[in-house]
């Protein structure tokens, strides 16, 4: 029986077309500040609280776009594993900061595809070929 897909939601920052992506402690891949859904949350509520959690950036999800959903093999599961990551456009002045969760900050572009995750490479491609990042 195959596993159930991993629901999850992120945010996509973007500051002169680079957008933020994180590196969890101890790791050196690059991915979305984001994370799973929680029972009875919206994925804009989820990326909200994700932010805050993962970048201490605070976030009104009703003022999160919603950009696209990535559809992948789930990184560091088994073959056939997906996830399906919703993507949120959000936009803040505030400077993020990594958490305790967080190792490091990474304002990236598409140079940098082959330090993510699959479901990251492909919201890298996406937000390229909109025009957003470089």
């Amino acid at each position: 029986m195959p596993l159930p897909d991993l629901l999850v939601a992120a945010i996509a920052l973007v500051r002169d077309r680079r957008v933020l992506m994180v590196t969890a402690r101890g790791r050196d891949v690059h991915y979305m500040p984001g994370g799973k859904i929680d029972p009875g949350e919206t994925a804009a509520e989820a990326a909200a609280r994700e932010a805050f959690e993962e970048v201490a950036l605070e976030l009104d999800p009703a003022s999160l776009v919603e950009l696209f959903e990535v559809v992948t093999q789930a990184h560091g599961e088994p073959d056939g594993r997906l996830v399906r990551m919703r993507v949120f456009r959000a936009e803040t002045d505030a400077a993020p900061a990594a958490s305790a969760e967080v190792g490091a900050l990474h304002w990236v572009t598409t140079a940098d595809v082959d330090r993510c995750p699959p479901a990251g490479a492909e919201v890298l491609r996406l937000l390229a070929a909109s025009g957003t990042i470089d």
